[in-house]
């Protein structure tokens, strides 16, 4: 690292856990964002402040003037543009020193999972459950760590994980594929500072992920109340009969 790039990370290299070893770990890494909204935003723009060399975004989405009240990291002038193309901007003007590349698609099939195996962590910040499988199937697949946010209302969830095929828990051994649509911002509002704390969350546990570290939320589900103030996790159960990591055929 230059003098510039010290002097950038200081206060993360002077962590004993990070230093400059940690930095260049994150230097070399690659963290494939999916969902350029209020989730992926603040998690986007943490990695890129902490350092990860490389920040793919994907998002099919186009800036709406109902976004700015939470999605902080998009302004006023990127009205009708694409999501991911304004996420990119606003990651390339905070740390240029990276490279930051912005998928404006909803990534699936081969697609999607040629950038999860690129990936060294994937952060699944979309809004419906038909992406989250599709990301889960891809991340189970390359068996690259997943981390997986969600927020409506008041209430979100954080959780991590690291599954192979006869080894989860995944997020399908969480939720049925025949559960239904999740619920949306449109329908039933949230609260601007909690998609912040989630998607803060999910950049600590991708940080922890590429610094080589167990993340604390592997394998549980941290549920966040904003509107009573209360914080608890729960350790989530592989399904043995799960069609995405279970042992069976």
């Amino acid at each position: 690292m230059d003098d510039e790039e010290l002097l950038r990370y200081s206060r993360q290299i002077l962590l004993p856990r990070i230093g400059v070893e940690g930095q260049e770990r994150l230097r070399g890494a690659h963290a494939l964002i999916v969902g350029a909204g209020g989730l992926g935003g603040p998690a986007a723009l943490y990695l890129a402040g902490a350092g990860v060399g490389r920040i793919t975004v994907a998002d099919p989405d186009r800036v709406e003037l109902s976004n700015l009240q939470r999605q902080i990291h998009l302004r006023t002038a990127d009205l009708g543009r694409p999501k991911a193309e304004a996420a990119g901007a606003a990651l390339r003007a905070l740390n240029p020193g990276i490279a930051v590349e912005a998928r404006c698609e909803r990534l699936a099939g081969a697609r999607l999972s040629a950038r999860v195996e690129a990936a060294d962590v994937v952060l699944d910040a979309s809004d419906n459950f038909a992406t989250r499988f599709d990301v889960n199937r891809a991340c189970v697949a390359s068996a690259t760590p997943l981390v997986s946010g969600a927020a409506i209302r008041m209430e979100g969830q954080v959780a991590v994980f690291h599954a192979r095929r006869g080894a989860g828990p995944c997020y399908r051994c969480l939720y049925p594929e025949e559960g239904g649509d999740a619920e949306t911002c449109s329908e039933s509002g949230v609260f601007a500072p909690l998609v912040g704390v989630i998607g803060s969350l999910q950049a600590a546990e991708a940080l922890r992920i590429l610094l080589g570290e167990r993340p604390p939320l592997l394998g549980r589900l941290l549920f966040v109340d904003l509107a009573q103030g209360r914080w608890h996790s729960v350790q989530v159960p592989a399904d043995p009969a799960c069609p995405v990591c279970g042992a069976g055929p």
